[in-house]
């Protein structure tokens, strides 16, 4: 419980600020703002490893260290770029590029994007030794390191660019329903990232092919043109017809290409694909539509046929797999399942015929990510076992489960291992720490600075922050709180409070990082004069599965719950004024936000609902069943979260928002709900984003936080 203590401290600090320091405004504190960047806080730029140096960006050079030593040498310059691509006969650059370090044959090159082209430097040569071009309309790109090729998704098209820039078109069908590689399989749920996949050595291809030839093509409006264009979305509705997906492998010596054949519904999910080191098979976990049943499976690469299901995992709710296995470097017959089959995301160790060795880690806590180091002995996670507000780095024993901290410091942790896994690059923040940057020795946990981040507000007039915890609905579960205070806070006076909350799955909005992760619009509203108040209820993320799976089959309603027993508590405080209480979300927090506002209108007396999910068998199947099922096996569940059914209740005053080509939450959630509200005689109000997705971006964006702003200012103040 040392949490609870910390905070109860912070909420005992002075919260008064100097009155000459300058004000902060929406074009500092909001992303797309004029001054954004100058407010987030500083690091080493493009810090990474080559080898087991580390290397960073300082203007335009890229400078070069060992661990353990003061001395940084110059290692690639924007001078050095330009004069090898004269000598290639291209243009050169301006400034540095953007770019990735590639080393897989032990020679480490820099990859950037130049002239339609992929360049590779090697700094030993001083040359750019060859250069993968592509054309307009190319996507998706894989780089293949072994034989050094580029696989890309053009059109529909699944096409490899060989080392001498010849393409060959590996994957194509005259039906336009049906694509070849793309990233956007299954919705990007599952953890699905990418959609190509070079086998070890580069001799094979594993993709997707996606058949959307029965979904919906729901309409969304461009009005940029002279007559506005209709843009068509393929969106599967929950209930509906789906995609259907499979899984080919293109051989690059023969150039056939066979696909898996898994048993199964035809639109059931393909998932977590990894090569075997051999390239001899490919492993995959294949999810049911229901959601409630998952296959592990590994399947013959030449001839696509099943080799054997390894194990069945089921759910008496759902089953999301996210994690590919890893193999033990060293040990092509053992790998690394991460399962969340005890309610907790852990790590099992499995050989290649399906058999469970060990269970490697345990507890009530979730493993956010795995990898293995080269000895094949030692696996490095992460994870929130020291609290679910914090993220820090383990080292784990295959062989005793034995696992030793590596990140001192609280604090949520981004590392990076080095190849070798000797050291790791740590940046943290904390809730009083912007962010430090510095080098880890894994095997004595040796800790070297290399950057400490200032303060990027000193001398601004700043909102003071604190955090807590408090019971949920149940009377037994911990929540997470955080509050945003306004300067020169004074608690012996009244103040309107915003409740910003976000309350669904895959989000966590309190988490132990620089200012408990407060974002820019917390901090502007709370300029504005409101104290801002986020909860994380039951439902949200990175709890565990009992923790999350609450809300099955009724979405809404023990978030809901939670939420009020922090109204509840903001009602008990002094500085809260209980008559000004508002509310304020985007996407599932919009939908969250209406919700409050039509079942507890007596207490929250405005509200704004960015992107709100209205009806949820208007969203889509995969992230929708999961949690809902479909609308012809859960009717009540799903006329229950009908929010159109509670449009008569709005009392306050509701500002609804949503991006007109928003393909995520279509507009017509908010737009039935509209009309549910006139047919009910009561009284929104609507605003519109022309041309952004779902949500907005850019300059615009300061632009909805000062309409956000002002709506709370004219009906809350």
């Amino acid at each position: 419980m040392k949490h609870r203590i910390v905070f109860l401290l912070m909420l005992l600090l002075p919260m008064t600020a100097v009155a000459q320091n300058k004000p902060l405004t929406a074009q500092d504190l909001i992303p797309g703002g004029r001054n954004y960047f100058r407010f987030v806080p500083k690091t080493l730029r493009q810090l990474s490893f080559v080898g087991d140096k580390y290397f960073y960006r300082q203007g335009d050079t890229l400078l070069l260290a060992a661990p353990a030593s003061r001395k940084h040498t110059v290692w690639i310059t924007l001078a050095d770029l330009n004069e090898a691509l004269e000598k290639r006969g291209m243009k050169t650059l301006r400034t540095f590029p953007s770019f990735s370090v590639e080393e897989s044959d032990g020679t480490p090159r820099l990859c950037f994007m130049a002239q339609a082209a992929l360049n590779y430097y090697n700094p030993a040569a001083h040359a750019v030794e060859y250069t993968l071009p592509f054309l307009r309309g190319d996507a998706d790109f894989a780089f293949e390191p072994q034989q050094k090729r580029l696989a890309v998704t053009h059109d529909r098209d699944l096409v490899v660019i060989d080392s001498e820039g010849t393409r060959t078109v590996v994957a194509h069908d005259d039906n336009d329903q049906i694509c070849f590689g793309a990233s956007d399989v299954h919705r990007n749920e599952f953890g699905i990232t990418k959609g190509i996949f070079w086998s070890p050595k580069g001799n094979a291809l594993a993709f997707y092919r996606m058949d959307e030839s029965k979904v919906t093509d729901y309409p969304l409006v461009d009005i940029s043109a002279r007559t506005a264009a209709l843009k068509k979305e393929k969106y599967p509705m929950a209930g509906m017809a789906s995609h259907e997906v499979k899984v080919g492998v293109y051989h690059i010596a023969s150039g056939k290409t066979v696909y898996l054949q898994p048993a199964g519904e035809k639109d059931q999910y393909l998932t977590n694909i990894a090569w075997s080191p051999d390239e001899k098979a490919i492993y995959l976990q294949r999810l049911n539509r229901r959601q409630d049943t998952c296959y592990s499976e590994a399947y013959d690469a030449l001839t696509g046929k099943l080799l054997r299901t390894l194990f069945v995992e089921t759910s008496d709710k759902y089953m999301e797999p996210e994690h590919p296995i890893f193999f033990l470097p060293g040990r092509d017959d053992r790998f690394v399942h991460l399962s969340r089959r005890n309610g907790y995301r852990h790590l099992y160790l499995y050989d290649t015929d399906g058999n469970l060795l060990k269970q490697l880690t345990d507890g009530e806590w979730e493993v956010l990510s795995a990898e293995a180091a080269p000895d094949g002995k030692t696996l490095f996670i992460t994870s929130t076992e020291a609290s679910p507000l914090e993220t820090n780095l383990y080292k784990v024993s295959v062989a005793t489960g034995k696992r030793t901290r590596l990140t001192p410091q609280n604090g949520v942790h981004n590392t990076v291992v080095s190849r070798s896994g000797r050291y790791v690059i740590d940046m943290f923040s904390n809730h009083e720490t912007p962010r430090v940057t510095q080098l880890i020795t894994t095997s004595n946990g040796k800790v070297e600075n290399l950057f400490t981040a200032e303060n990027p507000y000193e001398g601004y007039d700043v909102p003071t922050f604190a955090g807590g915890t408090l019971k949920a609905a149940d009377g037994e579960t911990d929540l997470y709180y955080r509050l945003t205070f306004p300067p020169h806070f004074d608690s012996t006076q009244k103040y309107p409070v915003i409740v910003y909350v976000y309350g669904g799955p895959h989000a966590q909005m309190v988490e132990d990082r620089w200012l408990w992760g407060a974002a820019g619009n917390d901090l502007f509203l709370a300029t504005r004069g409101y104290v801002v108040f986020t909860l994380d209820n039951r439902g949200s993320s990175n709890r565990g599965l009992p923790f999350e799976s609450v809300t099955y089959h009724r979405l809404g309603d023990n978030e809901m719950d939670d939420q009020m027993c922090g109204v509840e508590w903001l009602c008990q405080q002094p500085w809260c004024d209980a008559d000004r209480i508002g509310v304020h979300g985007w996407s599932y927090g919009g939908f969250m936000t209406t919700n409050l506002m039509l079942t507890h209108g007596d207490v929250f007396k405005v509200g704004v609902a960015g992107g709100a999910v209205i009806d949820w068998k208007y969203y889509e199947v995969m992230y929708g069943e999961r949690y809902m099922g479909t609308p012809q096996s859960n009717p009540e569940g799903y006329d229950h979260c009908n929010l159109r059914n509670k449009a008569g209740n709005l009392q306050g005053h509701l500002l609804l928002v949503h991006c007109d080509t928003d393909p995520v939450v279509v507009w017509q959630h908010t737009l039935s709900f509209l009309k549910s509200c006139i047919e009910a005689g009561t009284y929104p109000d609507y605003f519109v984003y022309p041309g952004h997705g779902h949500n907005v971006i850019g300059k615009e964006r300061v632009h909805l936080y000062e309409k956000v702003a002002r709506y709370f200012d004219d009906y809350l103040k």
